[in-house]
């Protein structure tokens, strides 16, 4: 062992190098500096078969307990700068969740997904809740309780998808209103948006379209609250006063029944040629009338003390008129490019 190097002058030169480490690069030059192929205790271990024998083992030893000393050292002291560097970079890195969110570049409701929520949202304004029921339905609730028995003609009006135990797609979102019936009672004002299938598929129908219908029931609630509520979500939907016509009609829940027309969104009447209306000035965009005595009653409410009106509308139709949209499967093909042009325009009408 060379005389101007011995092991407490190592121990000594490592302490000092590993005090003044702070990165892990510097520490892996350490490492390398004292235990690598060339490092300064590596090469004493390879020199004590140099010595004499008397000494060797015990120098052996004590060189063996620096080792140990120097990789302990050199492991907690690695852990320290990780756990340095970590909290550095979390700091530096940190989100601040208090603040707003940036928001998204792109992206939008579907147009009948947001034809229903502003629709929603203007009932609520007018009192009204929102109420939700299963898609797949008891023929009880879907016919039964909305005066439609099983010979009643009307269900030829509905061709209907069927389960093989009974049950079905729902044709319209009427059974909500049984089942708020009679879970809530009456007084009552809801709106029932959602999803209903009828065994249709052509050019201008769906298998699967979007309704709303709307249920108030109260006491001695006149017809002229029902016209003037439809009158007043229309306007507020279209963002303009618009005229209306009622036209007598057939629902086998409701008893007076009616259709209603607005004015041509697109032209008021004045076009000939308009693709929207055909030149006629008027649109339909709902049915409606005065709840029948025995839906309220199959509702558990006494037809005697309370009365009502219910409406239907189609959220796909409504948002094709108010988008400017000219083809109902638009609304189901995934032809994105055509809604971030702006729906394609009222010219497509």
């Amino acid at each position: 062992m060379p005389e101007d190097i011995n092991i407490s002058t190592v121990r000594d030169s490592f302490r000092e190098s590993l005090a003044s480490a702070k990165s892990l690069q510097e520490l892996d030059e350490i490492r390398v500096k004292f235990t690598g192929k060339k490092g300064t205790l590596t090469q004493l271990l390879r020199s004590l078969g140099k010595l004499p024998p008397e000494i060797r083992k015990s120098t052996g030893q004590e060189l063996n307990t620096l080792r140990d000393e120097i990789e302990q050292s050199l492991e907690l002291t690695g852990k320290k700068i990780r756990d340095t560097e970590n909290e550095n970079q979390e700091f530096s890195q940190r989100i601040d969740v208090t603040l707003p969110s940036k928001g998204r570049k792109s992206g939008a409701f579907h147009p009948v997904l947001q034809t229903m929520h502003e629709i929603a949202d203007i009932m609520q304004g007018l009192g009204y809740s929102v109420a939700s029921g299963p898609e797949i339905e008891e023929d009880y609730y879907n016919f039964e309780c909305l005066n439609v028995p099983a010979w009643h003609p009307a269900r030829d009006m509905q061709d209907t998808f069927y389960f093989p135990d009974g049950t079905l797609l729902r044709t319209h979102t009427s059974p909500v209103q049984i089942r708020s019936m009679l879970k809530y009672g009456a007084p009552l004002r809801i709106v029932c948006p959602g999803k209903v299938y009828r065994r249709d598929n052509d050019t201008t129908h769906s298998p699967m379209f979007n309704q709303m219908e709307g249920l108030l029931v109260d006491k001695n609630v006149p017809f002229s609250v029902m016209k003037g509520t439809m009158s007043e979500m229309l306007n507020a939907f279209f963002g303009k006063s618009l005229r209306y016509r009622f036209r007598a009609s057939y629902f086998p829940f409701t008893e007076p029944s009616m259709e209603l027309d607005i004015e041509c969104v697109e032209c008021s009447g004045h076009n000939p040629h308009c693709r929207v209306c055909h030149g006629t000035g008027w649109l339909e965009v709902a049915g409606m009338g005065m709840v029948h005595p025995n839906v309220i009653r199959a509702g558990k409410i006494d037809p005697d003390e309370f009365n009502g009106f219910a409406f239907g509308i189609g959220l796909d139709r409504m948002a094709m008129l108010k988008y400017g949209i000219g083809d109902l499967r638009l609304l189901f093909d995934g032809n994105v490019s055509y809604f971030m042009s702006g729906f394609g325009g009222a010219e497509s009408c």
